[in-house]
C-alpha cells in the first residue's frame, strides 16, 4: 500500500540501530535515549516513517525528563500519538501506524493503575496492536500513502501499521530476555 517502501525504511531503521548500538552504549537515561533515536531515525530511516517515528520520539522523551515511573511511560506514549496527529494530520482509523500505536496506548493506560505490572500489561498492548494492524485490512485509506490508491486494491493491512505492531513486540520481547 502506498508506494511500497515501509519494509525498506525499517530494514534501514533497524540496520542503523543496529551499528548504533555497536559503536557506542546508548543513553542510559530514557528521555536522552528517545531523543537519539528520534535523531537516528530522522537522518538515517528516511521517508515520511522516519520523520513520523522522529516526531514521535521527540514528544515522548520530554514527558520523561524528569521522571521514568511506568505511568510516565504512558504518558510518553500518548504524546509521541498527540504529536504525530498535529503534525502528520492522521487518526486513528485512518489506516496508518496511528492504528497500532492507539491501541496499544489504550492498554498502555493500565500503567496508570496502583501495582500495575509492566511486561502483563506492555503484553496485552502489542496484542492490541496487532489486532488492529489486522484491522486496517479492511479500513479506508483516510490519510498516508494508502490514499492516493483505490481502496479496492488495499487487500493488505497498512504495512506502517504492520511495523509498529512489530516494533513492540520486540520491545517485549527484549525486556522479557
Amino acid at each position: 500500500a502506498g508506494d511500497g517502501d515501509c519494509g525498506h525504511t525499517h530494514a534501514r531503521a533497524a540496520r542503523a540501530i543496529q551499528e548504533w548500538v555497536r559503536a557506542r552504549p546508548p543513553p542510559a537515561a530514557p528521555a536522552q535515549l528517545l531523543s537519539a533515536l528520534a535523531d537516528l531515525l530522522l537522518e538515517k530511516m528516511g521517508g515520511s516513517s522516519g520523520a513520523l517515528y522522529g516526531l514521535f520520539l521527540t514528544a515522548a522523551a520530554q514527558p520523561l525528563l524528569n521522571r521514568n515511573d511506568l505511568p510516565t511511560w504512558a504518558d510518553a506514549m500518548d504524546a509521541g500519538i498527540e504529536a504525530m496527529q498535529r503534525y502528520g494530520g492522521a487518526a486513528p482509523g485512518d489506516r496508518t501506524m496511528l492504528d497500532s500505536l492507539c491501541a496499544a496506548a489504550q492498554d498502555l493506560h493500565a500503567l496508570h493503575s496502583p501495582g500495575a505490572d509492566l511486561l502483563p500489561v506492555l503484553a496485552a498492548a502489542v496484542q492490541s496492536a496487532e489486532a488492529a494492524a489486522e484491522a486496517t485490512r479492511q479500513m479506508e485509506a483516510g490519510a498516508g500513502r494508502a490514499s492516493y490508491i483505490s481502496s479496492a486494491q488495499l487487500l493488505q493491512p497498512d504495512p506502517g501499521a504492520v511495523a509498529v505492531a512489530a516494533v513492540l513486540r520486540a520491545v517485549l520481547e527484549g525486556l522479557r530476555s
